[in-house]
C-alpha cells in the first residue's frame, strides 16, 4: 500500500516531476476523479471534465494522461490548453463542469500538481473528495474501465474569460493609467495581455502596460513566480519608479494571486486591497457580508463596519473562504497572502480581478492622485508579514506562548485557527504549518515600534528550548 500523504495535501495534489508527480499518477488521479465524483453521465453526472495547465514543461504530458484516466472511466475531457487557475474557474463555472488545473502555483521548476474541482468551481479538498481519491489511490482500488470511453476535445476559452472580467469590472472609462506587470514568466503572460490589452480582439483599454517577463517559461529563468517573498518584487519596484508608473502588478505562476506596488516602488499590504475592494463591493451593495480570514489587518472589519458590510472572520485557506462565502452569501472575501474571492466569480480566487478592482479604483481618482494616496486610508496599523520559525514540537512551542499570556489583563485568546492573542491595540498568530515542523507567527500593532517589540517577544518565547 503506497502512501500518498506528502503528495496529496489538504487542498491540492503537489510534488516533484517525476519522482512523486509523474503521468501514471495522473491518469490514476483521473480514474478516481470521475468516481469519486460521480461525473461519468452514465452516473447521473455532468459527463465531462474540463482541465488546463499552466506552462511548466510537465504540464503536457500530465494533462495527456489525465485525461486518458478520464475517458477510461467513461467521462469526456474538455481542454483548454494554456491557462491561468482562475482561467479553469471561469470555465468549471461558466460550463457547469468538474474542473482540473494542473500547476504547482508559485513553487519552484520541479514541482508539479493538480487543484481539482466541482462543477460551479466550488473546490476539492481534504473533506470534499480528496481523501477519497486518496484513499483510493493508495489501497490500489481503481475503477475499472468503462464500457464506452469518453472523448476529448479542445475549446480554448481565452477571450471569453477576458470578456467575462471586463464585464465584472469596467474600466473602458478610467483616465489613462501606465501600469507595469511583472508577470514573472508564469501565466499572466497570456492572460495580462488578453484581459488589459487587445491581443484578443477586445477594445483597447485606457492602460499602457509595460510588460515584464511576460515569456511563459516554467523554469522561472529571472525570478520565483511567488511575489509574496519580497526578493521577487524588487525588479518591480525598481521598473515603477524608473518609468514613473502609476502601479505595479505581480503575478505568481498560475495569476491567480495579484500583488500590487505603489507609484514610489512601495508593496501595498494585502490587508489593505481587501479593504479597498471591500469598499467598492459595499458601494455597489449596501449592507452585504465581507469574508476575511484571522490573519487580516484590523482594520479590514473596522473598514468594513464603517462602510455598512457585515465583516465575517474565518479562518485560512480557500475551502474555508469559499464555504463561509456559500453559507452567508458574502459578495467578497479577502486573505494576507494575496487570494480574493468574488461571489460573482462563483466565489472563486482572482488575481486578475484584484488586479482590475484596483485600476478602477485608481483611474477613478483625480489626475495626479497617487495610489499610495488611495491607500491610505486602508493601512491603519503596522503589520509584521509571516515569520516562520523550525521547533521541534510545534504543540509545546504554542503553549509556552499561552501560557505567557493567558491571564493578562486585557488579553483574549481564541483557538479559530492556531492560537490568536488580542491585546488592546495588538494580536499576534500563531499557527502550525500542516506539512513542515514550523510555527508561523503574523503579528500586528498601532506602530513599527510596538510590533517589533511584540514580534521579537514571541518569537523569544516560540524558538526557546523545548523544556525537558
Amino acid at each position: 500500500m503506497r502512501d500518498l500523504s506528502a503528495i496529496i495535501k489538504a487542498y491540492d495534489v503537489r510534488g516533484l516531476v517525476p519522482d512523486e508527480v509523474n503521468p501514471g499518477l495522473a491518469r490514476d488521479i483521473g480514474r478516481s476523479f470521475v468516481q469519486v465524483l460521480g461525473i461519468a453521465a452514465d452516473d447521473g453526472g455532468p459527463g465531462a471534465v474540463v482541465v488546463g495547465h499552466d506552462m511548466r514543461p510537465s504540464g503536457p504530458e500530465l494533462v495527456d494522461a489525465f485525461a486518458a484516466g478520464v475517458t477510461e472511466a467513461g467521462a469526456d475531457v474538455v481542454r483548454i490548453g494554456l491557462s491561468s487557475t482562475d482561467q479553469l474557474y471561469f470555465a468549471s463555472g461558466s460550463m457547469g463542469l468538474p474542473g482540473a488545473m494542473f500547476t504547482a502555483s508559485h513553487n519552484p521548476a520541479q514541482y508539479n500538481g493538480i487543484k481539482l474541482c466541482r462543477p460551479g468551481a466550488a473546490p476539492v479538498g481534504q473533506d470534499t473528495g480528496l481523501a477519497q481519491i486518496r484513499g483510493l489511490l493508495e489501497a490500489d482500488d481503481l475503477p475499472g474501465p468503462a464500457s464506452a470511453a469518453g472523448l476529448i476535445t479542445d475549446r480554448p476559452l481565452l477571450r471569453d474569460y477576458a470578456a467575462f472580467l471586463r464585464a465584472l469590472v469596467d474600466i473602458s472609462a478610467i483616465r489613462h493609467l501606465k501600469v507595469v506587470v511583472d508577470a514573472g514568466n508564469g501565466m499572466a503572460g497570456l492572460t495580462v495581455p488578453a484581459v488589459l490589452g487587445s491581443t484578443e480582439g477586445l477594445p483597447q483599454l485606457p492602460l499602457t502596460v509595460v510588460p515584464m517577463y511576460f515569456e511563459l517559461d516554467g523554469t522561472f529563468p529571472n525570478h520565483e513566480a511567488n511575489p509574496i517573498d519580497p526578493q521577487n518584487l524588487v525588479d518591480l519596484q525598481k521598473r515603477v519608479v524608473s518609468t514613473g508608473a502609476d502601479l505595479g502588478l505581480a503575478f505568481d505562476g498560475d495569476a491567480d494571486r495579484c500583488f500590487v506596488v505603489d507609484e514610489k516602488g512601495e508593496a501595498v499590504d494585502p490587508s489593505a486591497l481587501t479593504a479597498m475592494i471591500a469598499v467598492r463591493e459595499l458601494e455597489r451593495e449596501p449592507g452585504s457580508s465581507i469574508i476575511h480570514n484571522l490573519i487580516t489587518s484590523t482594520a479590514v472589519p473596522e473598514i468594513i463596519t464603517e462602510h455598512g458590510g457585515v465583516p465575517i472572520r474565518t479562518r485560512v485557506g480557500h475551502s474555508f473562504i469559499k464555504a463561509r462565502m456559500a453559507e452567508t452569501g458574502a459578495v467578497f472575501g479577502g486573505e494576507h497572502s494575496g487570494h480574493f474571492y468574488f461571489r460573482d466569480f462563483w466565489r472563486a480566487d482572482s488575481g486578475m480581478l484584484a488586479a482590475l478592482h484596483t485600476l478602477a479604483a485608481l483611474g477613478g481618482t483625480p489626475a495626479g492622485t497617487g495610489l499610495s494616496d488611495l491607500m491610505r486610508d486602508y493601512q491603519r496599523y503596522v503589520a509584521s508579514g509571516e515569520i516562520n520559525s523550525t521547533v521541534s514540537n510545534q504543540a509545546r512551542a504554542t503553549a509556552r506562548v499561552r501560557g505567557t499570556y493567558e491571564g493578562r489583563d486585557g488579553v483574549t485568546i481564541d483557538e479559530l485557527d492556531g492560537l490568536t492573542v488580542s491585546g488592546p491595540d495588538w494580536w499576534f498568530n500563531v499557527r502550525p504549518s500542516n506539512t513542515e515542523p514550523l510555527l508561523r507567527l503574523n503579528a500586528e500593532a498601532k506602530d513599527a515600534e510596538s510590533m517589533q517589540r511584540l514580534r521579537d517577544d514571541v518569537l523569544q518565547i516560540i524558538r526557546a528550548q523545548d523544556e525537558r
